[in-house]
């Protein structure tokens, strides 16, 4: 089975440090003030994330950390890394479709390629 030596812990940790990693990505300290200009929304000092779409975000970076986990089990790196790619370009298809601006796109993919590196990492450290 595929799931049968999949390090469930460094599954976990890539998750919750992709997480982290996009707090940090989309916060003001980094690229919030850019991102929310080319994606059309509105910040301001009450502005609070979409719960749904946080809900969402955690249940697609485990996922992405599961595809990593069972790559890992195999040693199919380059799967994982084209596993990777597809998401970043499907999020800068969707983000294109939507009007988003250059930055805005560039700040997505960027993000899910980042969150994808420190899952691998997690699997090589763990």
């Amino acid at each position: 089975m595929e799931f049968a030596n999949v390090n469930w812990i460094a599954v976990i940790a890539g998750t919750v440090v992709a997480f982290l990693f996009g707090w940090l990505v989309y916060s003001p300290m980094l690229f919030a003030k850019a991102w929310a200009e080319g994606s059309g929304i509105e910040l301001t000092a009450e502005s609070r994330p979409p719960m749904g779409a946080m809900v969402l975000q955690i249940v697609g970076l485990f996922f992405l950390a599961t595809v990593i986990g069972v790559t890992a089990t195999i040693n199919a790196l380059f799967a994982a890394i084209l596993a990777i790619l597809a998401a970043a370009c499907l999020t800068i298809s969707n983000g294109a479709f939507c009007g988003k601006s250059r930055a805005a796109l560039t700040i997505d993919a960027g993000y899910i390629i980042g969150a994808g590196i420190l899952m691998i990492a997690a699997q090589g450290i763990l």
